[in-house]
C-alpha cells in the first residue's frame, strides 16, 4: 500500500482546499499523512480520520537559521514516515520539502504552484531581491527525474518556463483545487438590497483597500447596494490588514465586515454577486469558483487565475488591478442589473461544472500520482 504525504504551510489550507483530495487518496486504497504547522484546523483533520504530523514553517521572509531548522525537521520526518510520494503546496513547503525528499530518497515528488503570489508577481524591490535569492533553490526543487509540477493555470506555467525555473515535460495544468458541486448549489438571490461579497483572507494584496474605495464611490453615486467583506486577517502574512482597520471601515459604514465564516454556502446564498479585486496572480481563486458554483455573477481583476474563472461579459466582468474607479463601474453595472446577474450566474455555474469540479481535479491528481508510482489509476 502506497503512502502519500501532503505538506502545506497551514492546516487551514489542507482542510479547506485539500480535504477532498485526501479523501480521494484514501478511497483509492492508499495511506495519507498530512503535514503542516499547528493551527485550529488540526483537530478537524484528525476528526476526519487522517494522520497529521506537525512541521513548523515560517511564512515571513527568509531567515537562514529557522529555514535550516525547517529543512532538518522535514528531512527527519520524511525519513521517519518513508512516504512513496510527497505532494507540496505553497512556496516554502515546495522549497524545503523537495530538498528533503531528495536527501531522504523519496520515490516521487509533486509540487503544486497555487499562484505566483507576491514573490513572483510584485515589482517591488523586496520581491525582486527575493526572486534572486530563491531562483536557483526553486529551480532545483522543481527538477528531478521523478518529480512533476502542477500549475493551476497556463499563464503561471508559461511564466516559470520563461524564467527557466521548470522544464515543460515535468509540468501539468490541473485547474484549481476543485469545488464540491453538490455542496455549492445555485439558489435564488435574496430579496432586498443587493450585496457584493468578497470572500478572502483580509490582505492588502487581495485588493481590499481598492474595494473599500470602490464602495465609497458607489455610496457617492447613491447606488443601491452593499459591499461585504467576508474573512479574517492573516497575522502570519506580511500583507495582513489589522482587525482595527476592518472595524474602522465597518464603523464608518462604507462596507460590512462579516469576519470569518465557515458556512460559506449560506454566505453565497445571502449575496447577489462575488468580487475578488486581487492585485497579484492567483492560481485559480477558490472564492470565484465557489461563487460560480453557487450561480453568482463575478467581478475580478484581469489577472492570471481570475480570468480562468471569469470570462468577461459571460460569467462576469474583469477590471484592471488597482483601479477603484473601474471596480466601482463594474459593481454598479451588476448591482443595477438583476437580469444580467442571473444570466452571468447561470453561465458561471455551467463553467464550474465543466472545469472546476472536485471530482475532475482529484481524478487528474490521482492519475498523476499513479503514473509516478507505476500504478494503474482507479
Amino acid at each position: 500500500m502506497s503512502t502519500i504525504l501532503l505538506f502545506a504551510n497551514t492546516a487551514w489550507y489542507l482542510y479547506n482546499y485539500r480535504l477532498s483530495l485526501a479523501e480521494a487518496i484514501r478511497d483509492a486504497g492508499m495511506t495519507v499523512v498530512l503535514v503542516s504547522p499547528h493551527d485550529v484546523y488540526v483537530e478537524r483533520l484528525r476528526n476526519a480520520g487522517f494522520e497529521w504530523r506537525r512541521l513548523e514553517v515560517s511564512r515571513r521572509g527568509v531567515n537562514p537559521l529557522s529555514d535550516a531548522l525547517t529543512l532538518g525537521h522535514c528531512l527527519s520526518l520524511y525519513r521517519e514516515v518513508s512516504p512513496d510520494l510527497v505532494h507540496h503546496f505553497t512556496l516554502k513547503p515546495i522549497l524545503y520539502g523537495s530538498l528533503a525528499a531528495r536527501m531522504a530518497r523519496v520515490g516521487a515528488v509533486v509540487n503544486s504552484v497555487t499562484g505566483l503570489g507576491f514573490v513572483f508577481s510584485s515589482g517591488s524591490v523586496r520581491a525582486r531581491l527575493l526572486r534572486r535569492l530563491i531562483r536557483w533553490p526553486y529551480r532545483i526543487a522543481l527538477s528531478g527525474r521523478h518529480s512533476r509540477v502542477i500549475f493551476q493555470n497556463d499563464d503561471d506555467r508559461r511564466r516559470l518556463l520563461a524564467m527557466g525555473l521548470v522544464d515543460l515535460e515535468r509540468t501539468v495544468v490541473i485547474p484549481g483545487s476543485g469545488v464540491d458541486l453538490q455542496r455549492f448549489q445555485p439558489v435564488p438571490e435574496p430579496a432586498g438590497i443587493p450585496r457584493a461579497a468578497m470572500v478572502s483572507r483580509m490582505l492588502w494584496d487581495k485588493g481590499v483597500l481598492e474595494l473599500v474605495e470602490a464602495a465609497r464611490i458607489l455610496r457617492a453615486r447613491d447606488v443601491l447596494g452593499r459591499v461585504v467583506l467576508v474573512g479574517a486577517p492573516d497575522p502570519g502574512n506580511p500583507s495582513s490588514i489589522p482587525a482595527s482597520q476592518l472595524e474602522a471601515w465597518r464603523s464608518e459604514g462604507v462596507v460590512d465586515w462579516w469576519g470569518h465564516r465557515d458556512d460559506l454556502t449560506t454566505v453565497y446564498s445571502e449575496v447577489s454577486l462575488v468580487v475578488l479585486p486581487t492585485k497579484y496572480g492567483e492560481g485559480v481563486p477558490r472564492s470565484l469558483v465557489e461563487g460560480a458554483a453557487a450561480g453568482r455573477a463575478l467581478v475580478a481583476t484581469d489577472l492570471p487565475g481570475c480570468r480562468d474563472v471569469v470570462v468577461g461579459g459571460v460569467t462576469g466582468l474583469l477590471v484592471p488591478p488597482g483601479d477603484p474607479g473601474a471596480l466601482a463601474d463594474a459593481l454598479q453595472q451588476l448591482l443595477q442589473a438583476p437580469d444580467l446577474r442571473r444570466r452571468m450566474g447561470q453561465a458561471a455555474r455551467e463553467r464550474a461544472e465543466a472545469m472546476f469540479s472536485a471530482e475532475r481535479v482529484n481524478s487528474e491528481t490521482l492519475s498523476l500520482y499513479c503514473s509516478l508510482l507505476g500504478r494503474r489509476a482507479t
